[in-house]
């Protein structure tokens, strides 16, 4: 947490509030925030630079200046990017504020302090081993076929690997699963054509209507203008332990995979199913 659906929705609503706008001063609470360069070349560098755009790759955001660097940030467990007027107090648990010329501030919030930003000359040796992005037209069935195969994994660890796949993470592998009526513990090279159809249609669904609704707020995430997302309304099985399935009415199980806790329907999702 956050995941691509959040930090989608945080980059769509940060950019117009960005785009265009020079950086006149940054304020770190925390120095630890700032993982590359060094604090001092970190500041100098990104004061008195226009921001010209913003993008994401898998749960990173990007943003390029007018350098030709790279500001990347990336949220980790707690983080939120928050955009107030220059005028209003830091938000608690603020490590790090990016001052604009428009009178603008976006604060780094972020309580358990597992966030960063790092400003480089080229993005590859940050993102650059990255699986697929799943809503890019490129993610096909056979491409997710071609991934998984041969994998001994548990479904519901390659699924939050970002070198398979970017920018999926706990909530939305267990949803996702769920759609697709696979147990987490499957093996990720024993599908079946079917089953890779069905999950590949699923990772896809779940994804599109969480950025619809704007991201899950179950923990810290806040939108830019410091509202909840609503996707967590939707969850039939993520975090959600005892709770009847939407389907069959079992009670909601969790296990721990890999030492991810995973939840799932003991009764939707049975590890000795194949289609």
């Amino acid at each position: 947490m956050p995941e691509l659906p959040e930090v989608e929705t945080i980059k769509n609503e940060l950019t117009p509030h960005i785009i265009g706008r020079t950086v006149t001063n940054v304020t770190l609470f925390w120095e630890g925030i700032v993982r590359q360069p060094t604090v001092t070349e970190f500041r100098s560098r990104l004061i008195g630079r226009e921001i010209t755009g913003v993008t994401r790759r898998g749960k990173y955001l990007l943003v390029s200046l007018n350098s030709h660097e790279w500001l990347i940030i990336h949220l980790k467990m707690s983080g939120a990017l928050l955009v107030r007027p220059d005028s209003s107090e830091p938000p608690r648990f603020t490590r790090a504020i990016i001052h604009l010329d428009n009178s603008t501030r976006v604060f780094f919030r972020d309580p358990r302090k597992f966030g960063l930003m790092r400003l480089v000359r080229e993005t590859a040796s940050i993102v650059g081993k990255l699986g697929p992005e799943p809503l890019e037209p490129g993610f096909t069935s056979p491409l997710l076929s071609q991934r998984l195969n041969k994998r001994s994994a548990p479904l519901k660890a390659l699924l939050c690997d970002q070198k398979v796949i970017a920018g999926i993470g706990n909530m939305y592998a267990d949803e996702t699963l769920f759609l697709a009526r696979i147990h987490p513990l499957r093996a990720g090279g024993n599908l079946s054509p079917k089953e890779i159809k069905c999950l590949h249609r699923a990772i896809r669904q779940v994804l599109q209507t969480a950025i619809k609704n704007k991201g899950a707020s179950i923990e810290n995430y806040l939108r830019p203008d410091e509202t909840p997302g609503t996707a967590h309304l939707e969850f039939m099985v993520a975090r959600q332990p005892g709770k009847p399935c939407s389907r069959c009415g079992e009670p909601i199980e969790r296990i721990t995979v890999r030492n991810r806790g995973t939840y799932f329907c003991p009764e939707c999702q049975k590890e000795n199913d194949s289609q």
